[in-house]
């Protein structure tokens, strides 16, 4: 299990960690997420040694994290970290050889898995004639080239087109049930929902919610209503109190309620009103849950 305790880092008077703390359990996707300056790239780089920390430790199975603990990690990060006139397969052997591969090993897993990153008609192109989306696929390749322990993914679907974000998608899934962790960033949370077991939400340096994410959406103080059809023109919501509306469309009005509301009254208030054609009473969506925690 991966743990920050505590990290905190400071750049002059900007604090990019405040005491941040989570953990990355074995065969758990967790979606690391926050506002863009939150500090993730800064907590993802202090796993590796990149970044200095002021206070707070890194740890692996109860220890901190060293050289030869971090060569067991994957990592993805953000801005490109690649040699772009080194050929495709050549760059994915070279880093599969420094995590402790042998030649032979090092070209058969570069091969496989730029074959199922669907690169294996690129393997002697140089990487800066690749297309952004196929240097993040090469960058993938690069963390994955060995049985990694831990996956750590800053970004790693930016730029993607559908069928690429679908492939990695998949890959990461099948690297978290092999028992690796993962560790994953993104402000696609459409697709985070959808990968991850567990959520960290950071603002400020600040960790202001984590857990898995079906229990957050349950525990969440709020729950989102969504009604179609002619009553979504009326304020009949305007009777409950707090509610409040955070989407309208002509023909559609999606609020936030109190968890305690009673679905029934609401669908009845809005029945009342006009003709209703599709009611929804749902816990948060995880972009739901990223506003209000950042709102917070």
């Amino acid at each position: 299990m991966l743990r920050f305790e505590r990290l905190t880092k400071r750049y002059g008077d900007v604090v990019a960690l405040d005491g941040a703390s989570l953990a990355v359990a074995s065969g758990r996707m967790v979606g690391f997420l926050g506002p863009n300056g939150s500090g993730k790239t800064t907590a993802m780089r202090s796993i590796f040694g990149l970044v200095r920390l002021d206070e707070g430790r890194v740890l692996w199975d109860g220890q901190p994290v060293e050289g030869s603990v971090a060569r067991r990690f994957g990592y993805m990060p953000e801005s490109r970290g690649l040699y772009p006139k080194m050929p495709v397969r050549e760059q994915v052997e070279y880093f599969a050889m420094l995590h402790g591969a042998d030649r032979t090993a090092a070209r058969r897993q570069a091969e496989h898995w730029l074959g199922v990153l669907g690169l294996s008609d690129r393997v002697d192109s140089r990487v800066e004639t690749l297309s952004h989306g196929n240097q993040q696929r090469v960058q993938l390749a690069v963390s994955l080239a060995f049985e990694s322990d831990l996956l750590v993914l800053d970004e790693p679907f930016s730029g993607l087109d559908p069928l690429a974000v679908r492939t990695m998608g998949d890959v990461i899934r099948q690297e978290a049930a092999r028992g690796a962790g993962v560790l994953f960033s993104s402000h696609q949370l459409d697709l985070v929902e959808d990968l991850c077991d567990d959520v960290v939400i950071i603002d400020h340096g600040r960790v202001v919610l984590s857990g898995p994410l079906e229990d957050v959406r349950s525990a969440s103080p709020h729950r989102y209503v969504e009604v179609r059809g002619e009553a979504a023109a009326e304020p009949w919501h305007r009777a409950f109190a707090g509610a409040e509306v955070v989407e309208e469309h002509q023909r559609s009005v999606r609020l936030r309620v109190d968890a305690k509301s009673d679905p029934g009254a609401i669908l009845a208030a809005a029945s009342a009103a006009g003709h209703v054609d599709g009611f929804r009473f749902e816990p948060p969506s995880l972009a739901d849950l990223f506003v209000e925690a950042v709102r917070r």
